[in-house]
């Protein structure tokens, strides 16, 4: 089974998927606004639940950050953009990719 690891750079939009160590999927990714800003640091997916509700898209994935996620949105338009709440918001069809190919317990970066 392939070491998974996630890297997601607020400064670039994007959130790339590491299968041992080589990139092998970036998406697009919007993150905090400058107000609340996405956290950086070192974090693990933490709970995965499908079609939360709201504004949480088709997909949810906590982080080891209380109340701070990966999910989809209901705002296609935001992607690539620094609007959100601190969450990291990815279209619906990326975040369900995504979450087939990780699990609970995949490290999370977030960088600059």
């Amino acid at each position: 089974m392939p070491n998974k690891s996630i890297t997601v750079k607020l400064s670039t939009h994007e959130l790339t998927l590491y299968e041992d160590g080589k990139a092998v999927k970036t998406y697009p990714v919007a993150v905090g606004k400058l107000a609340t800003m996405t956290p950086f640091g070192q974090f693990t997916i933490v709970n995965k639940q499908p079609n939360p509700g709201g504004p949480f898209g088709a997909f949810w994935m906590g982080l080891s950050k209380p109340h701070y996620g990966i999910h989809g949105t209901n705002d296609p338009s935001s992607i690539g953009q620094s609007v959100s709440h601190g969450c990291i918001r990815m279209y619906n069809e990326d975040v369900l990719e995504l979450s087939k190919l990780v699990s609970i317990g995949t490290p999370v970066s977030i960088v600059p």
